[in-house]
C-alpha cells in the first residue's frame, strides 16, 4: 500500500511511526510532517488544509489510504473531497467532524442519544451565560463553541473565574469566530480518562484508554493546553469499565450521527468525567488525541494498518487490536512561554538519541534548518515516551530519556503518570 499521513504533530508523527512498521505499507508519505516524520516517511510540502492541494496529490501519486490525523482539515472537508476519487479516508467527513467542530452541536448529539453529561445551557450573549454561572456561584466550564486549538475550555473554581472566562469569550473575542458560541456546563469532579474508538459508521473497535495533563504546571495548575503529557493505561479504567464506554458512550453516539446522516468513520474521542454514578462525556473529539495517541500507538502491539484501513472502507468486522501489557507515559516538552506566545527558533540538542529500547522521542513543534540544525517551532515541542512494567517505571523513564534533550526555555510537568490525576 502507499498511504499518506496528514498533519506536523506529535500524533501524527506517531501515526507515521506505527503504520511505518507495517509489513503492508510500500510507500509512506507525510503531508506536511516534521523534522521527526522524515525519518520514517517521504515529506509532501503541502499544508494540512489545504484540500484540494493534497486531493490532487493523492490522485496524482495512487494513493491508497489517507489517514487525516488533526480536525482542522476534517472539519474542512478533506475526507469528503478524497473520497470523492474513490480513496479510502480514515477520518470523518465535515457533517461528522461538527461533533468536533461544535460544542453545543456534540451536546445536543449526546442529549439524543442518552449520553451522559453535564447539564450545561449554550449562549451569544454574555449576560445569559454570566447569569446561569452566577447561579453555580461561578463553578463552572466554559467552552468556546468551535475549535481554538484545545485552549478553548476555561475550567472555573469561583464566580469571577467564570466572569472573566464569559468576558474573554463573549466580549474580547479571545477566540474569534470559534467563541461567538459558547457552552457553560456544570463542573463535575472525579478523575478524567480519554477513550478513544476506532469507527466504521457502525462498529466500534476501542483502543487502550489514556489519561492526559492539560493544564500547564505540575499539580493541575496553570492554563489549560493542548496537553502536556499522557500515560495509558489509566489505573481507573479497567476492561468492564472500557467497554461499558463503548456500549453506552461510543456506539450511541455513532448510532445517533448515522441516523442523522452523518456516519462517523474515523477515531472518535470521549473525554469522560469517571463521576460517582459512571462516567460522563466532557467531549467528544473527530480524530485522535494529542498526546495521548503517542503513549497509546506505543503500547499498540498489532499492526494498526488492518483497522485504518477497515474503518475507512466501512467495514470493521473480524478486526481486533492488541496492547502490550507493560504502561506508556509521554511526557511533553514545552517552549519557552508556551501555552501564551511560544518562543521558536531556539536549538534543540539530544532528540535523536540513542535511548534505550522502549523508548520513543516524536516531534511536534520542530523544524530543521537549511544548515541542519533542528530548532524548536512551535509551543508543544517533543513528545518523550517510555514503556515500563508499571506508570512508576515507565515515568523513570521517560523523564531520563526528557532530561537528556535540551533547548532554550524548555519546561515540562514533572508529574505525568506518577499518580491518578484527579
Amino acid at each position: 500500500m502507499r498511504v499518506l499521513v496528514v498533519g506536523s504533530g506529535g500524533r501524527e508523527h506517531a501515526l507515521a511511526w506505527k503504520i511505518s512498521r507495517s509489513p503492508l505499507v510500500r510507500a509512506l508519505f507525510a503531508a506536511p510532517g516534521n523534522p521527526g516524520i522524515a525519518g520514517v516517511a517521504t515529506l509532501v510540502a503541502l499544508a494540512a488544509d489545504d484540500v484540494e492541494g493534497i486531493a490532487r496529490w493523492v490522485r496524482e501519486n495512487a494513493i491508497d489510504l489517507v489517514v487525516v490525523g488533526p480536525e482542522a482539515p476534517l472539519v474542512l472537508g478533506l475526507a469528503d473531497r478524497v473520497r470523492r476519487d474513490g480513496v479510502p479516508v480514515f477520518g470523518p467527513s465535515a457533517a461528522a467532524a461538527e461533533i468536533e467542530g461544535s460544542k453545543a452541536f456534540a451536546k445536543d448529539v449526546m442529549h439524543a442519544a442518552g449520553i451522559p453529561t453535564a447539564e450545561h445551557a449554550t449562549f451569544r450573549d454574555p449576560a445569559g451565560a454570566l447569569a446561569w454561572a452566577r447561579g453555580r456561584s461561578g463553578r463552572v466550564v466554559v467552552k468556546a463553541d468551535g475549535l481554538a486549538a484545545g485552549k478553548g475550555v476555561v475550567v472555573c473554581g469561583n464566580l469571577a473565574e467564570a466572569e472573566g472566562a464569559i468576558r474573554a469569550m463573549l466580549v474580547e473575542r479571545v477566540h474569534g469566530a470559534a467563541g461567538e458560541t459558547v457552552v457553560v456546563e456544570e463542573r463535575l469532579t472525579g478523575p478524567e480518562a480519554s477513550c478513544i474508538g476506532f469507527t466504521d459508521g457502525e462498529r466500534v473497535l476501542m483502543l487502550a484508554a489514556a489519561q492526559d495533563h492539560k493544564r500547564v504546571h505540575d499539580g493541575d495548575r496553570g492554563p489549560n493546553t493542548g496537553g502536556m503529557g499522557a500515560f495509558s493505561p489509566t489505573p481507573e479504567v479497567g476492561p468492564e469499565l472500557l467497554e461499558r464506554v463503548r456500549r453506552e458512550v461510543l456506539e450511541p453516539a455513532v448510532r445517533e450521527m448515522a441516523g442523522r446522516g452523518r456516519p462517523f468513520r474515523g477515531a472518535l474521542y470521549a473525554g469522560l468525567m469517571l463521576t460517582p454514578s459512571g462516567p460522563s462525556v466532557l467531549e467528544f473529539n473527530a480524530r485522535l488525541g494529542d498526546p495521548e495517541t503517542q503513549p497509546i500507538l506505543l503500547r499498540t502491539s498489532s499492526d494498526v494498518v488492518p483497522a485504518l484501513l477497515a474503518a475507512a472502507r466501512g467495514d470493521l468486522s473480524g478486526v481486533a487490536l492488541a496492547f502490550d501489557p507493560r504502561a506508556a507515559v509521554g511526557v511533553v516538552l514545552a517552549a519557552e512561554n508556551y501555552p501564551a506566545k511560544p518562543a521558536v527558533g531556539d536549538v534543540i540538542s539530544g532528540a535523536s538519541g540513542p535511548f534505550e529500547e522502549g523508548v520513543q522521542v516524536f516531534h511536534a513543534g520542530t523544524r530543521r534548518e537549511p544548515d541542519g540544525r533542528l530548532v524548536t517551532a512551535g509551543g508543544r515541542v517533543l513528545t518523550v515516551c517510555a514503556l515500563g512494567d508499571d506508570l512508576p517505571q515507565a515515568a523513570r523513564r521517560a523523564y531520563a530519556a526528557a532530561d537528556r534533550i535540551e533547548f532554550r526555555g524548555k519546561h515540562a510537568r514533572r508529574d505525568i503518570g506518577t499518580r491518578p490525576r484527579t
